[in-house]
């Protein structure tokens, strides 16, 4: 669709990409992008400086130069990347899908060589070019399949609308293949490509790789279910996943450091409890809810020595600090 330069603002002293459209490419669909990446303002989302028409050159877009290459760039074939860094590009990419959304734009083509890098290694989305906008309707009419093969949500190949829920499947096909160093679904064949989307479920994230960040797999997974209600729902939520696993570390991590072997059980009855604690164990049960998992807990109360436990066979070191425990997505029906 467009040519893709690196140029000189000589007005400001600094590099741009410059976007030059092809003289048979669809003109109205290059101006509705434009459009769109004008109404975003992130710092995961890949900036516009100017949009116009050059004489004998035809339309152009003036973005931000990002110097730091792409997701594609970084990826080897069996390698997995780092799990600090995995987590770090999928939560830069969960908030700019969630800004996005929020304003009202679905990307339709999210895959590793439209994620790129700034010179201080955060990622941004770029590449609107396939661009949804859901309050003004699609680009394209239903029944068109647009996208890349590889990261292409079922829906998408079937020629239906894609919704935020379809770039929170290309997300997981991303974030697996972070976690794994392969896809999720691969094939010489396009439309075998397109069926095993459709209607194959992906190998689990632990066969192909032990050890890989428990919750990180499980958010990926998610994120691969076959119907879009079975997702989270958009960016808000992944990036609400992502943000949640800090949240319940930082708060457990204490409680483990002081007795990591404790386990929880029933706690006896008490004639009198301090508000104090009546209000960190709520926190704390609420934590263990939402997350979904055993995990150990060591709870003082009022100074008596009573451990609450649970069942022996809970995981005692649930609680232990870690980049990947998160609470893990399910959906609503």
């Amino acid at each position: 669709m467009a040519s893709v330069w690196l140029a000189e603002d000589t007005e400001l002293g600094r590099r741009v990409a410059v976007k030059l459209l092809r003289p048979d490419a669809d003109r109205e669909r290059f101006r509705r992008e434009a459009r769109a990446v004008a109404a975003l303002a992130h710092p995961n989302v890949c900036r516009l400086y100017d949009f116009g028409e050059a004489a004998g050159e035809g339309p152009f877009m003036v973005l931000e130069y990002l110097s730091g290459g792409s997701l594609d760039d970084r990826l080897r074939p069996g390698t997995p990347l780092p799990d600090e860094e995995t987590e770090r590009i999928a939560r830069d990419v969960a908030d700019g899908l969630a800004h996005a959304h929020a304003n009202g734009l679905v990307h339709r083509d999210l895959k590793p060589g439209n994620i790129l890098f700034d010179d201080e290694g955060r990622a941004k989305i770029a590449d609107f070019g396939i661009v949804r906008m859901t309050e003004t309707g699609a680009i394209t009419e239903t029944g068109t399949v647009l996208g890349t093969a590889q990261y292409i949500s079922p829906e998408q190949t079937a020629g239906e609308s894609a919704g935020p829920a379809s770039d929170v499947y290309s997300f997981g096909v991303i974030l697996f293949q972070m976690l794994t160093g392969r896809l999720p679904f691969e094939s010489e064949s396009v439309i075998d490509l397109v069926r095993r989307h459709r209607s194959e479920p992906p190998p689990p994230i632990g066969a192909l790789r032990a050890g890989a960040p428990p919750g990180l797999a499980a958010l990926a997974l998610a994120a691969l279910a076959k119907h879009p209600a079975d997702r989270p729902p958009d960016g808000a939520a992944l990036a609400a996943a992502l943000a949640g696993e800090s949240a319940a570390t930082a708060i457990l991590a204490p409680l483990a450091d002081a007795e990591p072997t404790a386990v929880l059980r029933p706690p006896r009855p008490r004639a009198r409890r301090s508000v104090r604690n009546v209000v960190i164990a709520a926190v704390i049960v609420l934590l263990l809810l939402g997350a979904g998992v055993g995990l150990a807990l060591v709870a003082t109360n009022g100074g008596s020595g009573g451990v609450p436990t649970v069942p022996t066979s809970t995981p005692t070191s649930a609680v232990a600090p870690s980049t990947s425990t998160m609470v893990p997505w399910r959906p609503a029906r």
